[in-house]
């Protein structure tokens, strides 16, 4: 499918204001990171914890942010998820593996003696944080003295169906104990007890990850190998496939769209996160088979038109390429730009990542990768000119040579 049909547009003839564009993003980005002192990592890479939590109504965030800067040292991070999600994520950095352990349970309690409820600490158990063993502990002996239940598996059973229709139906926060038995189809019996021994929190848990200073700095490290790793493969592929001039062109692309990329969320101050580095990997290959499409459309017309200069032969090929770069690009850049206007804080950094990457990996494989090729012909016919040019004759040579005929 053909979008466009004999195009002739000079595309390396309007290369400049591209390249003067890539050069002010990147000396931006790098300006950034150094005065950053590099990109802004996130729990992944730094080490820290990450806690999901899903409030009742509209998180305070700054109230949150305060509550536990009374009890947990370090930088605090408190990001909303969605407004009609009532969801924020509560990031904080741990500085050594001790702390780890008692990470969560002092992010919970914090959370618990400032949001809790008027309930909360005088004895009940909270439903919305509980988890299955520790509700069936304390609702074993009540359901059994009761007679609602005679066994450990009848307990287990009635437990499962709440805890299933907490987790499922209420994404982790039940705000009304009558949802048990009208949707969870819990007895009043049960739920009686239930009153009686359980509170419901303002608030729910939803997700923990802890991760540790040396895992982190090691995931940091595995991180930039993959990224060098993946674009000396490419090299050598392209190098071997075509030549070396062309593997480098297209690398030196790749490494500017990486740049450019990891410059803008220094810029917009966003974290870089594993998910980031898994977007950057796939932009690497996405660029790369951008610019291999190009290079492979180069090739072929060099061996049919091999008179022509290698400036309109780019052109040629770019333009005879323009459709199906369009399509490609073009619908992928929708699906990212959805992915990022509607998939939320936990899939932004990846989202943004492939966005920018996109349209930037687009434009490098034309306005990036193309140029070097000729300036590097260019550069290499310079070097042979002067070799190939006769040595003209010294000043009155032609003259004595005149003469000495004229005696014969």
């Amino acid at each position: 499918m053909e979008i466009f049909k004999q195009t002739n547009f000079d595309f390396l003839g309007n290369k400049w204001p591209f390249i003067i564009g890539s050069v002010v993003l990147s000396v931006a980005g790098l300006a950034s990171l150094g005065l950053k002192g590099g990109p802004r990592y996130g729990i992944d890479f730094r080490g820290g914890a990450m806690m999901d939590v899903k409030f009742a109504g509209p998180p305070p965030a700054d109230k949150i942010r305060s509550a536990l800067s009374q009890h947990i040292s370090g930088e605090i991070l408190v990001q909303n998820v969605g407004g009609a999600d009532n969801e924020v994520l509560i990031g904080t950095q741990l500085k050594s593996e001790q702390e780890l352990a008692a990470a969560r349970a002092a992010m919970t309690q914090t959370l618990e003696a400032a949001f809790g409820g008027p309930e909360a600490g005088r004895g009940k158990l909270d439903f919305n944080n509980a988890g299955r063993q520790v509700l069936i502990g304390r609702l074993r002996d009540p359901m059994i003295r009761a007679g609602v239940a005679s066994s450990d598996a009848q307990v287990s059973e009635a437990v499962d169906a709440m805890v299933t229709f907490r987790d499922r139906e209420r994404s982790g926060l039940v705000t009304r104990f009558e949802d048990l038995s009208s949707s969870a189809g819990v007895s009043p019996k049960i739920l009686e007890i239930v009153k009686q021994e359980c509170f419901l929190g303002q608030f729910a848990v939803r997700r923990v990850e802890i991760v540790g200073p040396k895992v982190g700095a090691e995931l940091r490290l595995q991180a930039v190998l993959a990224t060098l790793y993946a674009l000396g493969g490419m090299l050598v592929y392209i190098a071997v496939r075509f030549e070396w001039i062309y593997g480098l062109a297209a690398v030196i692309a790749v490494f500017h769209d990486t740049i450019i990329t990891i410059g803008l969320f220094s810029l917009f101050n966003k974290e870089v996160s594993l998910t980031v580095i898994a977007a950057l990997l796939t932009l690497v290959g996405y660029s790369m088979n951008d610019t291999i499409v190009v290079f492979d459309r180069i090739r072929e017309n060099l061996k049919i038109l091999r008179r022509e200069k290698l400036a309109a032969l780019i052109n040629l090929s770019i333009n005879q390429t323009l459709s199906r770069t369009v399509l490609t690009s073009g619908l992928t850049f929708l699906t990212v730009l959805a992915l990022f206007l509607f998939g939320g804080a936990v899939l932004h950094g990846f989202s943004f990542a492939l966005v920018v990457g996109i349209l930037i990996g687009t434009y490098s494989s034309i306005f990036v990768a193309s140029p070097i090729l000729v300036f590097w012909q260019s550069s290499v016919e310079r070097r042979k000119r002067p070799a190939a040019m006769p040595a003209a004759p010294a000043p009155g040579a032609a003259g004595r040579r005149s003469s000495a005929k004229a005696v014969k």
